[in-house]
């Protein structure tokens, strides 16, 4: 069989287990739920065996530090998955909720009412505890799930679906409501992601060049989870202490995850008596600082910064810092440079913050407080698949519901159109 067969055959097995789905109970998707859990709880020792082959491939490969961390799946990290799944069990089924609700002149009344997307491709590199996230969140807004990890991953990517497979089909689902791309061949990808007439929509969750390729092959619609090239901005009327405490939080507390603080901006009218502030904390906290010029005019043992450096996600203690004549060059730096994720603002002035919030183009804007709160358990929706800088169908934190789509269920009594 050639791989376009194989991958037309997940394909078209996928669609089956979706028109399955579209009819099972909230009841019987949080019972799936909880036996995928009790699986991999189960399957715990395989799992750890797998993920052992694939790090210590990994580290004779020479994958980084960071790349074999986020590889890396002791008892820990399964704890966490099982604790997701039962999680994602207990949230509420968007699936049937009513939207809207009109009754129109001629008597006609006209639902709308939430449904599954249908057939879900997921493409995402390293972590393996995502092949369980993105299997739970899909299934339980009522679709099927197309998971393709990294090469890097690929045993314990297997083990894991092996037991989510195992817990679907003693809880009654479809066998193939889960499935996993197990050939390393790229050309893989580039199937699944034009197969338009299978697939409904694809979710690339990794690095750039990899949502990049995506993008540039796909015949299905993509929802990004791009970069995080995210902004503070400190207004002049900003109160210092809080600047300080929420770029602190914002650079320091996780550094590498897409949320955090990558660029700086400081009015011109605070610079002299706020840099060096800010000097002290990069230095309690191992900050390397890469300014422009105005800045380094205050403080000059800042690195000087390069033009690279305004869109650079750093994932790392680096922070860009930038001095602004007022909130208009602010604004427009972060729509010029950013990734449209996350961006803040602190001020005392509230014109200044009506105006930031308007015209700041990001799926997260933020007044006197600190981005790392672009998450879907801090924005009260639970798990999620990750944080979307798209503008359609879903932006920022993408939950259950937008995992969902909607139709129109109009119902009447006879009534024909004059």
């Amino acid at each position: 069989m050639t791989l376009q067969e194989t991958m037309r055959g997940m394909g078209d097995a996928a669609r089956e287990a979706a028109r399955r789905m579209a009819t099972v109970s909230t009841r019987r998707k949080n019972i799936a739920l909880r036996a995928m859990a009790a699986a991999v709880d189960t399957r715990r020792d395989l799992i750890k065996a797998a993920n052992e082959r694939d790090f210590k491939a990994g580290r004779q490969a020479g994958l980084s530090a960071a790349l074999l961390d986020r590889l890396a799946l002791a008892d820990a990290g399964i704890d966490g998955i099982i604790r997701g799944l039962r999680e994602v069990a207990d949230l509420a089924d968007p699936v049937g909720r009513c939207i809207s609700r009109r009754r129109r002149p001629n008597g006609l009344v006209i639902l709308k009412q939430r449904v599954p997307i249908g057939v879900i491709a997921i493409i995402y590199e390293s972590r393996p505890n995502v092949t369980a996230d993105a299997a739970a969140l899909c299934l339980k807004a009522g679709n099927a799930v197309i998971l393709r990890g990294g090469r890097e991953a690929l045993q314990s990517n297997q083990a894991i679906a092996e037991a989510l497979t195992i817990g679907a089909a003693e809880a009654g689902l479809p066998a193939q409501v889960v499935q996993l791309v197990t050939t390393t061949d790229r050309e893989a990808v580039r199937e699944l992601v034009q197969m338009h007439d299978r697939i409904d929509l694809v979710i690339p969750r990794g690095g750039e060049s990899l949502i990049r390729a995506v993008v540039e092959q796909a015949r299905v619609p993509v929802i990004k989870h791009y970069k995080g090239v995210c902004h503070v901005f400190v207004d002049v009327s900003a109160d210092p202490d809080m600047a300080l405490a929420i770029i602190e939080n914002a650079k320091c507390q996780r550094p590498g995850v897409c949320n955090a603080l990558e660029t700086l901006l400081v009015h011109a009218g605070l610079a002299a008596t706020f840099l060096p502030r800010l000097a002290e904390l990069a230095l309690r906290r191992r900050v390397e600082i890469r300014a422009d010029e105005t800045a380094r005019a205050v403080v000059p043992d800042f690195k000087p910064a390069t033009e690279a450096d305004w869109s650079a996600e750093y994932l790392d203690l680096i922070l860009a810092v930038r001095v602004v004549a007022d909130a208009d060059e602010a604004i427009a730096h972060i729509n010029s440079y950013g990734s449209h994720h996350s961006d803040a603002i602190v001020t005392r002035d509230e014109a200044a913050a009506k105006i930031f919030t308007r015209e700041v183009d990001s799926a997260a804007v933020y007044v006197n407080a600190s981005t790392r709160f672009t998450d879907g358990g801090e924005f009260g929706m639970g798990a999620e698949m990750g944080i979307s800088t798209d503008k359609l169908h879903a932006r920022g934190p993408m939950g259950l519901e937008e995992l969902t789509t909607y139709k129109y269920v109009v119902q009447g009594t006879g009534q024909v159109r004059a």
